[in-house]
């Protein structure tokens, strides 16, 4: 299933900071950073191009049966406009995985642990920021769960100057990436069939954003 999971307005917003983020790479100033993230900085942003794009390919996995569906609408939560997609299932709601917002951080986040080997001080930041996110998220009704863009990023950036100062970034990443999936999304999947959504995309819609802060603010903590 493609299709857009955020507005135009949002879209260049995270393109231009996409393209500080390639000048900053091209002029030197990161590749010390994303080295120390355990990512080769030409990798780090073909890794975010990847993911953008890649948030606008969703893989369906399952179908919940639905009391209602809501028809396609715009809606407002956390300053930001979300779009409810075209029914797919009638009277069901799909599970879908989103490329970009969950499918290559896990396999990002995969690569770092094995990497790093920093599996108590992940794991402690993962479970930070999955409560912290889990807390703040709201049920959206018609498009899925959504979280304030900032607080996953910013959280993990604090988590992980606490638990590893030295190692911060690729614990950043890991904690902001994974504990935004299972605080938002994961530990809400038991309330799909309350959302009449006709599609919830695991890493989509109000996570995306979030997923992909971390990984900007991740390698600038470096």
């Amino acid at each position: 299933m493609i299709y857009a999971p955020f507005t135009l307005v949002l879209l260049f917003l995270l393109l231009a900071l996409l393209g500080v983020f390639l000048v900053l790479v091209e002029m030197r100033v990161l590749a010390y950073a994303y080295r120390k993230v355990g990512v080769r900085p030409r990798y780090a942003f073909a890794v975010m191009l990847l993911s953008l794009l890649g948030s606008h390919v969703n893989v369906p996995l399952y179908a919940v049966s639905g009391q209602r569906v809501l028809r396609p609408h715009e809606l407002s939560r956390f300053g930001r406009t979300y779009m409810v997609p075209e029914t797919v299932e009638p009277g069901a709601t799909v599970v879908a995985l989103n490329v970009g917002g969950a499918l290559i951080p896990i396999l990002v986040s995969i690569y770092l642990v094995g990497r790093t080997r920093l599996y108590g001080r992940m794991a402690i930041g993962v479970a930070i920021v999955a409560t912290v996110v889990h807390s703040l998220a709201q049920i959206v009704p018609g498009v899925g769960i959504a979280v304030p863009m900032f607080v996953p990023p910013l959280v993990a950036a604090g988590v992980a100057l606490l638990v590893a100062f030295r190692r911060a970034p690729p614990v950043a990443y890991v904690a902001g990436s994974m504990g935004t999936l299972i605080g938002a999304d994961l530990l809400n999947l038991d309330r799909i069939a309350e959302l009449g959504a006709p599609v919830v995309s695991i890493g989509g819609a109000g996570t995306f954003d979030g997923v992909f802060l971390t990984g900007i603010i991740a390698g600038l903590l470096a």
